[in-house]
């Protein structure tokens, strides 16, 4: 696929190309975690806004994990508030988020809203001093610039909540990778899955423009950005889209990234897969990764990869976990608040994937218009 000329993807283009020079300066510390017999840092009294299935889900996450607990949630109706908190346990519901981010009773703020609402709770949040973990994605490069300026302005710590980037097999693969095949040369990932109910806020174009692009297409994006080497800087990009003939939205995608150095990444996305598949294959000079069901962990919590040298046999490695990516992302959470210095990290890194996704989303928006 070739490149659609057009402004606005021209300029998505520029962006994504300072974020990805940025990079660079991605430190190992960025993963830092407690280790075995450390102490670990002081606990975070979460306040959830939404009671969604993603807020669900995250409220258990946080109960399970050290150095998090689950003080408030928030919704627009105090009923609905009042039931999570019954459910799960937790001792204060507000029908304000902007009074529980303005509260004493909580020390971060795990944001389970529509992408369109999400800057201006993540942004509030800030300003009254709450740590902030904004579910994905935001808006765009520019939105999650506005958000990271404000949590630094206020001395707090960002994340969006991308689970699988927290397991130990992305630190093993990255630590090991080039040992393994090489030079890399290609990541590709696969990110689709099958959902027919229209009433989906998934399919709402209004609270998730970006649809399937932006829904599945973020771990598409977040793929690249944790599988090839970092600060490799961006020099094109081609994508396609698919409609949803009901409802308008994006149902899925596919396109390729180019990087220098001859490197790519191609990627597919939707919301209309029969079976779903979440499949990373990375490529290198000696050898391949396969990376199965990427965004999930067996029962006991670890994740499995598969290296294939070149003319040898295949070779599966279990990397051990003690818990699931959900619930190690609270507490790497925790050990941001307690340490500026582990921030850069993963703030660059919802830079990143944010300015993949925005370029990639531009090109297809460009191609469509286009009739391509």
């Amino acid at each position: 696929m070739n490149t659609p000329s057009h402004d606005s993807t021209r300029r998505a283009f520029l962006q994504v190309a300072a974020a990805s020079a940025v990079g660079a300066s991605l430190s190992p510390r960025a993963f830092a975690r407690r280790m075995a017999g450390s102490t670990p840092p002081p606990t975070l009294r979460w306040g959830i806004v939404g009671t969604g299935q993603i807020a669900s889900s995250m409220a258990s996450s946080i109960k399970a994990a050290q150095s998090a607990d689950l003080a408030a949630v928030s919704s627009r109706r105090l009923e609905s508030a009042q039931a999570f908190a019954e459910r799960y346990g937790t001792a204060h519901a507000f029908d304000s988020w902007e009074e529980m981010a303005n509260s004493d009773k909580v020390d971060a703020l795990y944001v389970a809203t529509p992408t369109s609402v999400r800057e201006e709770i993540c942004i509030a949040a800030a300003r009254g001093g709450k740590h902030v973990l904004g579910e994905k994605p935001l808006a765009s490069l520019a939105s999650v610039d506005r958000i990271l300026a404000a949590c630094r302005e206020n001395d707090v710590a960002f994340m969006d909540g991308t689970h699988f980037s927290h397991h130990p097999r992305t630190r093993e693969l990255q630590a090991r990778r080039d040992g393994w095949i090489g030079a890399t040369t290609l990541v590709d990932s696969s990110c689709a899955f099958n959902l027919q109910d229209r009433s989906n806020i998934r399919y709402n174009t209004e609270l998730e423009p970006m649809g399937a692009i932006g829904d599945a297409g973020w771990y598409n994006m977040r793929a690249a950005v944790e599988c090839l080497p970092p600060g490799v800087k961006l020099e094109s990009v081609s994508a396609v889209l698919r409609r949803d003939k009901e409802t308008g939205a994006a149902m899925g995608g596919s396109g390729e990234l180019r990087f220098e150095g001859g490197l790519r990444s191609t990627w597919t996305c939707g919301f209309d897969a029969s079976p779903s598949s979440m499949h990373v294959h990375i490529e290198g000079a000696d050898g391949q990764i396969e990376m199965p069901g990427f965004l999930f962990q067996d029962s006991d919590h670890s994740a499995r990869l598969e290296v294939k040298r070149a003319g040898g046999e295949p070779t599966t490695h279990r990397i051990a976990s003690g818990s699931p990516g959900s619930v190690l992302m609270f507490e790497d959470m925790a050990a941001a608040a307690a340490d500026p210095s582990l921030r850069a990290g993963w703030a660059n890194r919802t830079r990143r994937t944010q300015a993949l996704l925005d370029a990639v989303w531009h090109v297809a928006l460009a191609a469509e218009a286009s009739g391509r």
